[in-house]
């Protein structure tokens, strides 16, 4: 069972984002929160993974991140935006965030995106990703196709499924590898874009118009 807290100001969103989860056989949320009693409710539920509004009045979704993900074995953590543009996304990806969210996401793509954070999983929303392919982490897309030429045929594979959202686990099964080569494989793909992130390294993979046939 897949345990899930869900973090915004706004109880329509809470309500909602816990109905159409709470839908699946196999996710639970455990917990709800605003900004300012985020932490101590992430603390007590122990759960897999946090769904945190990035903007928030009190206490704002970035300060929420920093300190749930400096406590001891932390959730995963995913940040949910209105915005397509929200200057904050940068902000939360070099803070270690998982994934992002637009809060209009399609229920089923919500569920599938808790699954696969929760299996260690990039998700990146396509209009939450649009600002930071931008070109902040990335010149401009000849810089990022010249990256991407740095890679085996195989690593180009791994970085079209990471870029996809697949955890190694999944990789492992499309490619007849082993999670351990796969993450072998990760690893090097990271070093060779010069990446600290899957999230970077898909974001990178995004802006090549890398896809899974490696083109």
């Amino acid at each position: 069972m897949i345990r899930v807290v869900v973090v915004d100001d706004e109880a329509l969103v809470r309500s909602g984002f816990t109905m159409i989860l709470q839908a699946a056989d196999d996710i639970r949320v455990v917990a709800t929160a605003t900004g300012a009693d985020a932490e101590r409710e992430i603390a007590l539920a122990r759960p897999d993974v946090v769904l945190l509004d990035i903007r928030m009045p009190e206490v704002d979704g970035l300060t929420v991140l920093d300190r749930v993900l400096a406590g001891g074995s932390p959730p995963v953590v995913a940040m949910l935006t209105t915005f397509d543009t929200d200057e904050y996304i940068e902000a939360a990806l070099a803070a270690g965030a998982s994934g992002f969210l637009l809060k209009d996401t399609d229920p089923d793509q919500l569920v599938q995106s808790v699954r696969a954070l929760a299996a260690g999983a990039v998700v990146l929303s396509p209009g939450a990703a649009r600002p930071m392919i931008g070109g902040r982490l990335t010149a401009d897309r000849r810089a990022a196709e010249r990256e991407i030429a740095a890679l085996t045929d195989r690593e180009r594979d791994v970085l079209a499924l990471v870029s996809e959202g697949l955890s190694n686990a999944e990789i492992g099964r499309e490619l007849y590898l082993s999670p351990s080569t796969v993450k072998d494989h990760v690893s090097t793909v990271l070093g060779k874009l010069g990446v600290a992130s899957r999230v970077r390294a898909a974001l990178v993979a995004q802006l090549a118009g890398l896809g899974r046939d490696g083109s």
